[in-house]
């Protein structure tokens, strides 16, 4: 890697030129050794150079204005997006569209007519630190006027670019660099950077180095899991080192961690094995949605979803009754738990179809129809003390210390322990029977420390619905779908649903769905999906050109939906999980059901090649391979 063209005078701002420069040499490889030193060499120059705008750095390479939870968005529109590249360059908004048809990408289309129009006084070089602050003010532009606005600074930094900056600024507008640059190697070049700008380690020979830049990695990750706050961890590195990070940054009320996450299993038998020496404990699986509730030592309470999305204002009845349900000299408090629909007179639980109808803004605790029972079965964080590195066992003896029991209102989750396969199927049938999902089977004591973001095998989950089928249901995104014919004429008749691919940022088609679906679902997702339908697929969506399976609409990636189905199979026709399980060949459902909208996803949190490949590979004895142009299967 050449770094002459990275270089700027130490003291003065990051030029924007420095950070596209390094995209490109991203985006021209697949290698991810390669992509961790290239972004490595660009930040450990920011360090030594300008570090006040490492932070900014960061939030660009990410493609965010600020910390994700507190869900601050661009909220720009493709067309608004032309209209400033139309302006920037003097053509004509048709012109902008026509190119984009031809070349799928507007970000090379900006590039491609830059300097088209002429300025008389060329504006200055963009800096990191000016284009996310400009970015920030188009987020808070809001009122009758509000698109002229956004489009004027849009043009005003585009009018500034050179060479590829219009490529890499127009994508980050669009909300998708689209250079294979996931998070978690944003981390690990944070980490190797800022443990690297330390001379000593520069000097170490190459296995020391190694494993003190794996240390630094594992380091802040961790601190990132429970403190997903760039703002405050990096100015603390730039401080006091990575070694001292988790002295000066902390899990606290008031900012969300990711949830630890279940892995899924088919019999109960699979349970006890996998904790045969292993103390483990059962608790309902409810069906509802991911709550982590938080008290703040000002009294303020926080209520946020799995994603990290600040559902206060979705729950207010929540907010207003939890004085109730936590004991005297209880001050700060971070609560993980199941937020689910309730029926107040047969004090029962409800389907979470019920839930779904609530809606998510503006609500009133007294306008609320449709109740909420909060099932708690973690405490995280207690009176100015992070748990998560306490046992289950600790965690759960303070929860049941410190909580009270409301009925209808505020609950443990039940639970149980036993190492006898029957007492186990009883508690799960009786599970199924209080309409919950089934069980989680949790490690009580060894190994049971709660993992933020991680998919552990330390929790297990026995769903009702798979004891003896597939492993899971998948979350997967619609990018298409195909116009209804006979009794499903004026609606759309079947979808194409796929997968997300975090390392190669695209989507991956899994399998063409038409099934599970009411004639009132089908009117429902035809009005939710039009408003987001696009002229064509996105260049970063990896699909078949056939047709069989070429959509007659397509979407933007925006809706979930929770998919079950009977089997997975090696596809020559999709592309889940391509190169995972097959070198050519991606990964299909076979006889895929609709099951439900999962409003508590965002796109990118859909079930991703990684899990799909995954499922494939350990869930099945055989592997069916399926010409599903031609409608043929062969088993091998």
């Amino acid at each position: 890697m050449s770094h002459g063209s990275l270089k700027w005078k130490p003291g003065s701002a990051v030029p924007y030129a420095a950070l596209c420069k390094t995209f490109e040499l991203i985006d021209a490889t697949t290698k991810r050794l390669q992509i961790l030193a290239y972004l490595t060499t660009f930040l450990k120059q920011v360090i030594e150079r300008s570090p006040d705008d490492l932070v900014a750095c960061i939030y660009l390479c990410l493609n965010r204005i600020g910390p994700e939870y507190e869900g601050k968005e661009l909220g720009i529109g493709e067309s608004i997006l032309i209209k400033a590249v139309a302006q920037a360059t003097g053509l004509s908004a048709q012109s902008i569209k026509q190119d984009v048809a031809e070349q799928g990408d507007l970000g090379t289309v900006a590039q491609a007519r830059r300097g088209h129009q002429k300025t008389m006084f060329p504006p200055p070089p963009l800096t990191v630190a000016s284009v996310l602050k400009t970015l920030r003010e188009i987020a808070n532009i809001t009122g009758q006027s509000s698109q002229a606005l956004k489009i004027n600074k849009i043009n005003k930094l585009l009018v500034a670019c050179k060479d590829n900056e219009p490529k890499y600024l127009i994508r980050s507008l669009e909300g998708k660099l689209r250079i294979g640059l996931a998070e978690q190697s944003i981390l690990q070049a944070l980490a190797h950077a800022g443990a690297l700008a330390d001379p000593k380690v520069e000097k170490m020979g190459e296995e020391k180095r190694a494993a003190v830049l794996s240390e630094a990695a594992a380091t802040l990750k961790h601190v990132y899991n429970e403190l997903p706050n760039y703002d405050e961890i990096i100015p603390a590195m730039l401080t006091h080192g990575i070694p001292a990070l988790p002295l000066h940054c902390k899990l606290r009320p008031g900012v969300p961690l990711k949830p630890m996450l279940a892995h899924p299993t088919k019999s109960l038998l699979d349970v006890l094995n996998r904790f045969e020496n292993v103390e483990f404990t059962c608790e309902y699986k409810y069906d509802g949605e991911r709550a982590q509730i938080h008290l703040i030592e000002s009294g303020d309470v926080m209520v946020y979803s799995r994603n990290s999305e600040n559902l206060s204002v979705k729950y207010p009845d929540i907010v207003e009754a939890l004085p109730q349900v936590f004991k005297q000299g209880t001050k700060s408090f971070v609560l993980d738990c199941e937020a689910v629909a309730w029926d107040r007179e047969k004090q029962c639980i409800l389907p979470f179809q019920v839930l779904s109808t609530r809606k998510r803004k503006d609500v009133q605790a007294a306008d609320v129809q449709v109740q909420v029972c909060v099932f708690a079965f973690d405490l995280l964080y207690l009176n100015g003390k992070p748990l998560t590195g306490e046992t289950l066992q600790t965690r759960r003896a303070l929860l049941i210390e410190h909580f009270i029991e409301v009925p209808g209102v505020f609950a443990l989750a039940k639970h149980m322990e036993s190492k006898d396969v029957e007492e186990i199927q009883t508690f799960l049938d009786e599970a199924v029977v209080g309409n919950c999902e089934g069980l989680m089977v949790k490690t009580l004591t060894t190994t049971s420390t709660y993992e933020p973001s991680k998919r552990s095998r330390n929790w297990l989950k026995v769903k009702k619905d798979y004891l003896a089928g597939l492993g899971d249901t998948f979350d997967l995104c619609v990018i298409g779908a195909y116009v209804g014919r006979g009794k499903r004429t004026g609606v759309y008749g079947a979808f194409l649903l796929a997968c997300y691919d975090e390392e190669r940022e695209e989507w991956q088609s899994i399998c063409k769905i038409g099934t599970g679906f009411t004639e009132s679902d089908l009117t429902t997702l035809h009005a939710t999906l039009t408003p987001h339908i696009i002229p064509s697929p996105r260049s970063y969506y990896r699909y078949t050109d056939s047709p069989n399976l070429t959509p007659d609409v397509w979407f933007a990636p925006h809706a979930v939906w929770e998919v079950k189905a009977a089997d997975l199979s090696v596809s020559p026709v999709h592309h889940a999980a391509v190169g995972l399980v097959d070198r050519n060949k991606g990964v299909s459902l076979r006889f895929p059901r609709f099951v439900r909208v999962r409003e508590d996803k965002k796109a990118e949190e859909a079930t991703n090649a990684g899990q799909v490949g995954c499922e494939n590979v350990v869930g099945f004895c055989f592997v069916c391979f399926v010409e599903e142009a031609g409608g043929v299967e062969f088993e091998q």
